[in-house]
């Protein structure tokens, strides 16, 4: 049966089906020994001999789905060339070819999601989809509501207008722009590079602390940096089964607060039975 080359190399387990197109055009798949860089191309997984960098595709491997509590300074990525820990590193014990879902930048922590599975990690990291990201944000000094309504409709960066989304304020210490820190829950349905740190530098801003706290539906505030564990069989079919996103509307907060007063921290997710690893 005919099927387009990046959704074999995806359940195949080699990369998810973005990357998958990116080897092919990259020209590092081969289909009975014959380059091929078309995205439109099918093969028969069955018959036609495909290779990506040389390597023979085989049968799909056991699908494996890891929640990892990423550390700083690590690399969310399979292997790094200037030797530093990488995310694959921290994950032990684990036969299957499994590689990460989008990235979280080197001095950032939180949640990563770890797979062989190309199709779910196509929804998860493709913005279209429902899989909003939150994170947890501290940035320096006290930003208007004004700034903040700007990044919420969206901002443009390199030339591209960042997609439309949710920050709201938690809770602030300093009563100006230059004095204290404020921290934000915000959420994204794309994930360019250090775009959430590069949205408050342009506002005057800057990141001191950043956080993944939840994946789509799926969170943990249960692990701890380093600790990772296997998804539930339910929290797969929740990523599985997620429906397409509407762009978020820019919604008003609160005004900035006068005094020091602080609010309390937004709720966490009921965490789920798990299976520490």
């Amino acid at each position: 049966m005919l099927e387009r080359l990046q959704k074999i190399i995806a359940h195949a387990g080699v990369a998810s089906r973005r990357e998958a197109e990116t080897m092919i055009a990259g020209g590092r798949v081969t289909v009975n020994g014959r380059p091929v860089t078309e995205l439109g191309t099918k093969a028969d997984p069955a018959r036609d001999h495909i290779k990506v960098d040389g390597k023979l595709i085989t049968g799909a491997e056991t699908h494996r789905y890891i929640l990892l509590y990423k550390p700083k300074e690590v690399m969310t990525t399979v292997d790094d060339p200037q030797g530093r820990v990488t995310v694959i590193d921290l994950v032990r014990g684990i036969r299957e070819r499994i590689y990460p879902v989008g990235r979280l930048d080197f001095h950032s922590e939180g949640l990563v999601l770890l797979t062989n599975d190309g199709e779910l990690a196509y929804k998860v990291s493709h913005p279209t989809h429902g899989s909003v990201k939150t994170y947890s944000v501290k940035v320096r000094g006290v930003p208007e509501e004004r700034l903040l309504d700007k990044l919420r409709r969206g901002i443009t960066l390199e030339g591209k207008r960042t997609l439309p989304c949710q920050i709201e304020r938690i809770r602030t210490t300093g009563r100006s722009d230059d004095e204290g820190n404020s921290w934000f829950e915000v959420k994204l349905r794309e994930g360019r590079t250090q775009q959430i740190r590069r949205m408050f530098q342009a506002v005057g801003h800057p990141v001191t602390k950043l956080k993944r706290v939840a994946i789509g539906p799926i969170s943990d505030p249960k692990l701890s940096p380093g600790v990772w564990r296997e998804l539930t069989p339910g929290e797969v079919r929740m990523l599985a089964t997620m429906k397409e996103a509407r762009p978020a509307k820019p919604r008003r907060a609160a005004s900035r607060p006068r005094s020091r007063k602080k609010f309390p921290a937004a709720s966490t997710a009921k965490r789920g039975r798990f299976r520490r690893s």
